[in-house]
């Protein structure tokens, strides 16, 4: 009887433990573990305290979602939606006759994706029995694999009465893509293109890599290019559309990145794709904040080089760029500094971080993270790579670049009546009451000085005129200049 009541104690004390367990782990494992566990303590722990150990054990293991699965753990159960399945590969292991086999699965839940590696026997079942869109249970041991995370699958098992709300879709948007997510394609337009740079490898080999950014409906993202893929970058220019094919996804300095390898690629796409950037008009700025700005540049200075710390020489130059709201310096860093870019061109600048700039005015610094788009003027409102929605309503201030650069969206003719860009001639009200000069017609313009140098660039407030003239002017001074115009710029014979 007495024996009988201390199992009874000892059993009542393991399923105690088991009720505070909050694991999908079934009693009779539970049991088992706990029995192995004391063997395997050879009597240093009674089964309480066996059953705390692995109750300790399950909840270091179980994880709340893709996202928290990190390399240094010794295993992690989740649960996911399966995504995408890779083929079946074969390898010869040292020693052995018997290749080794290996499927990549890619799975996902609401928190992130993540690669599952299924091993010999579970690749083969999972070449035969998963399918896309299935619900996995899955226990595995996390590492960092070639495309960040991934997760050596131990255990696996189908669980179709949990739900995952995650879309399965051939094309990913720049929205929709998160850390880990590999055999992505993506369509996007062609926002910024660098140089391809070389690096030396640790077994002493040379790589090369390239970026490029793109955008979409939904966001951007830079994409790195590495190695026989990276020479791609020179194929392509701002404004192109493109198709991502076969990428995967990483993390830098916080923010996600879409890789190609060899593996995958970049092609020339036929499609309509819309980016529209998030704006933040000038006047709303604030230093220490990481934002997209647009605008017409009003001055810019000559390129100018330095020496950094460790003897390398740097670039640098510094633009005006001014919006509806108000105006701002922007330091355009490295390969940024080569942008062909100059007064009166239209500039989207997205990821610019604001600084406390000189006399205490804010500036913004574009560094490698930055995009620096040139715009076409004459692009239409809303369509294309840096153009802002309700561009068509003059009185909005995120209004398109191109409303703001022509001056007012709408004016006013001499019967009362408004004109506007959308009449079928396509000429503005703005447009039609300013008398351009023609081509070697003697004219004079008077505005003030945005740019003191060679060529001195006026601004009257609503467009900028460059200047060819050897009198030396300075920076807020207003002059007028008078002279002969050709390939738009004013020959001046006099300026006073």
């Amino acid at each position: 009887m007495r024996g009988l009541l201390m199992n009874e104690h000892r059993m009542s004390d393991i399923e105690g433990v088991y009720e505070d367990l909050e694991a999908d782990v079934s009693l009779e494992e539970f049991r088992e573990a706990v029995e192995e566990k004391v063997e395997q303590m050879g009597g240093l722990a009674d089964e309480e305290t066996a059953a705390m150990l692995i109750a300790h054990e399950i909840g270091e293991s179980e994880v709340g979602g893709v996202a928290d699965v990190e390399p240094g753990m010794e295993e992690a159960k989740f649960v996911a939606k399966v995504i995408d399945i890779g083929e079946l590969r074969t390898f010869e292991r040292d020693g052995e006759d018997e290749d080794g086999r290996v499927v990549n699965v890619e799975v996902a839940d609401e928190t992130g994706s993540i690669r599952a590696a299924f091993w010999d026997d579970h690749a083969a079942a999972a070449t035969e029995e998963l399918e896309e869109g299935q619900v996995l249970r899955i226990k595995g041991r996390p590492k960092d694999g070639f495309s960040g995370v991934e997760v050596s699958v131990d255990e696996v098992e189908p669980d179709p009465d949990t739900e995952i709300d995650v879309q399965i879709s051939d094309t990913h948007t720049v929205e929709a893509l998160s850390l880990g997510l590999s055999s992505v394609n993506l369509v996007g337009v062609v926002l910024d293109t660098d140089s391809v740079r070389t690096f030396d490898r640790d077994d002493g080999s040379e790589g090369k890599v390239a970026n490029l950014v793109v955008g979409d409906a939904t966001g951007r993202i830079r994409v790195t290019m590495w190695d026989e893929r990276a020479e791609q970058v020179t194929a392509f220019e701002t404004g192109d559309t493109v198709e991502v094919i076969d990428g995967y996804v990483r993390e830098r300095d916080g923010s996600l990145e879409l890789h190609v390898g060899n593996r995958g690629a970049i092609e020339d796409v036929d499609a309509d794709v819309e980016y529209v950037p998030d704006n933040t008009p000038i006047e709303d700025v604030e230093i220490g904040e990481t934002v997209d700005i647009a605008g017409v540049v009003r001055s810019a200075d000559p390129k100018r080089t330095f020496d950094r710390d460790d003897g390398s020489e740097g670039q640098v130059r510094n633009i005006r760029v001014q919006d509806a709201t108000g105006d701002i310096r922007v330091a355009l860093w490295g390969e940024k500094a080569d942008v062909d870019v100059g007064p009166g061109d239209e500039v989207a600048l997205a990821d610019v971080e604001i600084q406390d700039g000189w006399q205490d005015d804010l500036e913004a610094s574009a560094g490698w993270q930055a995009t620096v788009t040139v715009l076409d003027s004459d692009a239409e409102a809303g369509a294309g790579a840096g153009t802002d929605a309700g561009a068509a309503d003059g009185g909005d201030e995120h209004a398109g670049l191109s409303s703001f650069a022509d001056g007012a969206g709408s004016a006013t003719a001499d019967d009362g009546s408004t004109t506007t860009g959308g009449e079928d001639d396509g000429e503005t009200g703005a447009d039609a009451d300013r008398n351009d000069p023609e081509p070697g017609e003697e004219t004079e313009f008077t505005g003030v000085v945005v740019q003191a140098g060679d060529p001195v660039v006026l601004d009257d407030g609503e467009t900028t005129m460059s200047v060819a003239t050897d009198v030396d002017v300075g920076l807020g001074e207003e002059v007028t200049a008078r002279g002969v115009v050709r390939d738009g710029r004013l020959e001046a014979s006099d300026v006073f």
